[in-house]
């Protein structure tokens, strides 16, 4: 799911098929959408609504709480909103989903219990927290003006789905100006048919999303659209390639200390988490480390995975996909060579041996991929709003100002050597608000360790009068043997306000401070 803001106060929504994620835009000067962090400097926001004892969490937060709370986490509701019980779209994600799915008074509920009561929520309302989380993003950005939203959805969806996501939009108060299909939307992000609005062309999409490959041939004749056929798939997505390096990683892990895990629920999703990281990882490295602390039994799991071997285990997906494109061509009626342009969308689609694979098949056509593939659709429905509001040609009188970090913000730790190094976290120009990663070794023998933060306006190197702030983590328990790794989240707010969280990732023990920084 997906939430464009531009400069004009109209929000776009992107509804994916796939699931989970929103961003926010905004239309600059050029008419250009861009991306804009949320409040905790995130370009996306998972769509993942978590019920506890005494609130509703919606995004990053409950989807991190999966692990402990997966039976009261409501992922994917797009694949059951608008559907009855005897839809075999709904029935798939009855079986599949982790959170209980019921019939009660002949519609289908989530069955809640979260130990105090037992309570059972309608997709709709889970759809309008989401929505909710959007609009309360949307105002902290642009103010309380900003309620007209433009939503994209999969071409494949029914009328009844499409009422249904309006109606939730509507109840959370938003003022939905238009839904308009992911192919066009994604047509639209390129300006295909738009910046030349003469003559005719046809655009082959490929959209590899979490859960669902989608293909569509697109007619472009005078600046209009038209599909003129679609193959969709929901039996691979960027899931299955997920699950596929997980299980590389049971089989590892099975290899190395004789246990399989593949049976139990909590490793495995804690395996499923690795490997997302690591196929995201792949896609611009050549090699991606997988380190689980206490994976099964205490027993730490520590294994390296490179590229040619993630392309290796993952080659019948790849077959897959190639065939759903030579499937579609042969039901259009098309060959290759009667294809203009290729559009990849989806964050998937980012995946380089997929990327070369679609090049050999169509190796005289433009492959479109400058956009990043996960952020397409959702600028296609900005564009969609200032053409519906008329003001993507307008000039901005008046310009937006983004708050950034006027300084580096650096981390020191130690080389192999023993020297001092600093690493840049915020570079000076970072566009806030903004969040990082940053993982502190230490030895397993020292009882706490200390996380220092230095301003700079050098690249790489700090002074010691430049330390603004340290955070230390005491009392811990200490090994005799190895390293222990201290995870360090950093979250600059657009105050300029710094979060600093940092915890030790084998006991869970955690210290937090809050520093007012210059920005």
């Amino acid at each position: 799911m997906g939430l464009s803001i531009y400069l004009y106060m109209s929000i776009c929504v992107l509804f994916s098929k796939d699931l989970i994620e929103f961003y926010f835009f905004f239309f600059f000067q050029d008419g250009r959408a861009d991306v804009v962090a949320n409040d905790a400097g995130d370009r996306v926001t998972p769509a993942v609504v978590a019920y506890t004892e005494n609130e509703e969490v919606v995004g990053l937060a409950a989807k991190q709480s999966r692990i402990r709370n997966i039976s009261n986490t409501v992922m994917k509701v797009k694949q059951i909103l608008g559907r009855s019980s005897d839809d075999p779209q709904a029935q798939k994600y009855i079986t599949e989903s982790k959170c209980l799915v019921i019939e009660k008074n002949g519609k289908l509920r989530y069955e809640i219990d979260t130990g105090e009561e037992t309570k059972f929520v309608n997709p709709e309302d889970v759809a309008r927290l989401i929505f909710s989380k959007m609009k309360e993003t949307a105002h902290s950005v642009l103010g309380s003006d900003a309620n007209d939203v433009v939503i994209t959805v999969p071409f494949d969806f029914g009328e009844k789905q499409k009422n249904a996501l309006g109606e939730a939009a509507r109840a959370a108060g938003f003022n939905v100006l238009r839904l308009i299909h992911e192919p066009s939307a994604a047509l639209l992000a390129y300006g295909i048919g738009q910046d030349c609005p003469t003559g005719k062309s046809n655009i082959l999409v490929f959209k590899l999303g979490g859960t669902s490959l989608s293909v569509s041939v697109m007619e472009v004749n005078s600046g209009i659209y038209r599909v003129l056929s679609t193959n969709t798939d929901d039996n691979i997505g960027g899931t299955h390639f997920t699950e596929t390096l997980a299980q590389y990683l049971a089989s590892e892990f099975q290899r190395s200390f004789k246990h399989d895990v593949r049976g139990n629920a909590r490793a495995m999703m804690k395996l499923m988490n690795s490997a997302d990281i690591a196929k995201h990882s792949l896609s611009t490295l050549g090699s991606a480390n997988c380190f689980l602390d206490s994976l099964y039994e205490g027993q730490d799991f520590d294994c390296n995975v490179s590229r040619a071997r993630f392309e290796l285990l993952c080659s019948p997906l790849f077959n897959k996909c190639i065939e759903a494109i030579r499937e579609l061509l042969e039901q259009s009626g098309f060959t290759a060579d009667d294809i203009n342009k290729v559009v990849l969308c989806g964050g998937s689609s980012r995946i380089p041996r997929l990327q070369q694979l679609i090049k050999d098949l169509f190796p005289n056509v433009e492959l479109l991929n400058s956009v990043p593939p996960d952020e397409v659709i959702p600028i296609g429905a900005a564009i969609e709003a200032g053409i519906l509001t008329g003001k993507e040609n307008l000039l901005v009188k008046e310009s937006l100002k983004i708050e950034c970090s006027a300084k580096d913000i650096l981390v020191k730790g130690v080389d192999e050597s023993g020297a001092k190094s600093f690493t840049v976290l915020f570079p000076s120009g970072t566009p806030l608000p903004a969040r990082r990663q940053h993982t502190l070794q230490a030895p397993g023998s020292i009882s706490s360790v200390c996380l220092e933060l230095y301003e700079s306006e050098g690249k790489n190197s700090a002074k010691e009068e430049d330390k603004f702030a340290q955070v230390v983590l005491q009392d811990l328990d200490k090994k005799e043997n190895g390293l222990r790794d201290i995870l360090a989240v950093l979250t600059m707010k657009r105050d300029g306000s710094l979060h600093v969280t940092c915890t030790d990732q084998e006991t869970g023990k955690c210290e937090a401070i809050t520093i007012e920084v210059a920005s």
